[in-house]
């Protein structure tokens, strides 16, 4: 009888808890509304014309105009329009796609070309991508494409995890390729993998514009097999320095993983240089999400591997 009565204890506790969590979805999380972006690209490049699709409310942008993220909305993704040599060219590798009633995102890996006798030759792996914060447009390169990245947004909360729901189709490559635009292809060794990153930051700026970062709380996972939905995927945010956890993994966890890029006061987008692990009980200032098809930084990763995601968002 006893047990029988601890049981009961136990199982009205887990009620309990389960009755105090909350879940808030991140505004456009739940993928349902996007924005249509027509493009006409050069007429040196064929003239064709591209869409691009942006987290937003629900409308449609007629014109090669320059990107800013409409209705509040904190998500940017890698679906850009780039001015390169004065051509007008685009990419688009993330997409909304029907999912039960509403819509989800779908993040894939692809390779994209521009070619103009005597003018420009560029072919580049470009994956999908989704991450708090924003682009400037138009991109002018592909060396520096990641400078007019701002990755993260204001944040001061202290979340217990982040979830969502996803589905991952793999490449099945055994090996991912490097191509950037300029250089030969060559072989990354390493299967590909989609990520999650979410990163709790108390940031600073120095008299140089340098945007200093102390880690305060971590969480991130990479998938290499295929899988059908999965939903409410839950993952635990770590708080503190996590480097003596048994779930620490350096490939995505380490201090300066991602080599992430923020606005500064001057307008100025530079690295966000991490220099430590923040007390596991201080208060954010910024807060880093970001989900990409292909793992290994720019231009890496395997044509095909592709991430669907929907209802974004954080547990307290």
């Amino acid at each position: 009888m006893n047990r029988y009565y601890v049981c009961i204890i136990c199982a009205m506790l887990a009620v309990s808890a389960m009755a105090q969590e909350k879940f808030e979805l991140f505004k456009y999380g739940d993928m349902d509304h996007w924005i249509t972006r027509r493009i006409e690209e050069s007429a040196i490049i064929g003239g064709n014309v591209k869409y691009l699709y942006e987290l937003g409310p629900e409308k449609k942008i007629d014109g090669n105009e320059p990107y800013v993220n409409q209705d509040g909305c904190p998500w940017g993704n890698s679906n850009i329009m780039a001015k390169v040599v004065g051509i007008v060219k685009t990419n688009t590798s993330v997409y909304p796609e029907k999912r039960n009633s509403g819509k989800c995102a779908r993040l894939e890996t692809h390779i994209e070309s521009v070619k103009v006798l005597g003018i420009v030759n560029i072919t580049v792996l470009a994956s999908g991508s989704m991450f708090l914060g924003d682009i400037k447009e138009p991109i002018t390169g592909t060396k520096d494409g990641e400078k007019a990245l701002n990755c993260g947004v204001p944040f001061t909360k202290r979340p217990k995890a982040i979830r969502y729901d996803y589905k991952v189709k793999a490449s099945g490559a055994q090996d991912r390729i490097r191509m950037t635009g300029f250089s030969k292809k060559s072989v990354v060794k390493g299967k590909d993998a989609a990520i999650m990153v979410c990163f709790l930051q108390k940031r600073t700026e120095d008299a140089e514009g340098n945007i200093i970062a102390k880690r305060i709380g971590t969480a991130a996972v990479k998938y290499t097999a295929s899988s059908d939905w999965v939903d409410g995927a839950t993952y635990e945010i770590m708080y503190g320095d996590i480097t003596k956890d048994s779930r620490y993994v350096p490939e995505l966890m380490a201090l300066g993983t991602g080599g992430y890029h923020a606005r500064n006061s001057k307008g100025e987008s530079v690295m966000i240089k991490e220099t430590g692990w923040a007390d596991k009980d201080e208060t954010p200032t910024h807060l880093i999400v970001q989900f990409t098809s292909s793992i290994g930084g720019a231009y890496v990763g395997s044509p095909g591997n592709t991430l669907w995601l929907d209802n974004v968002g954080l547990v307290y």
